[in-house]
């Protein structure tokens, strides 16, 4: 016999799931923007730091070495700072579908 009391749990349950899942993606989603933020300054400052050492090349060597290094340390920190946030938007992947996970596994029948 279905009972009142065991509908009611069910949707208290789900619904403490349903705040812990927004909160999960919540802090998720603050981890991705700082994380772009970080890139996003550590870029300019590169960058910055790039054309100051630019404008005191005398040679076109020395501009040549210097363009050179800056693509190589800019494409290194890219694809490093592309890892990271893709890391992220895996773990945000993983922690908002979690509730989703314990509700069905609570329907499927146990494997024998």
């Amino acid at each position: 016999m279905f009972k009142v009391e065991d509908f009611q749990n069910y949707g208290k349950e789900q619904f403490e799931q349903c705040v812990a899942s927004a909160t999960s993606v919540q802090h998720g989603l603050q981890a991705i923007a700082s994380a772009y933020g970080d890139y996003t300054k550590k870029s300019f400052e590169d960058t910055k730091s790039f054309v100051e050492k630019l404008s005191g090349v005398k040679s076109l060597d020395k501009a040549l070495e210097a363009q050179t290094d800056f693509a190589r340390s800019s494409y290194e920190t890219f694809v490093a700072e592309t890892q990271k946030i893709a890391g992220l938007y895996n773990d945000l992947a993983k922690q908002a579908f979690k509730p989703v996970e314990t509700i069905v596994s609570k329907f499927t029948p146990a494997a024998q």
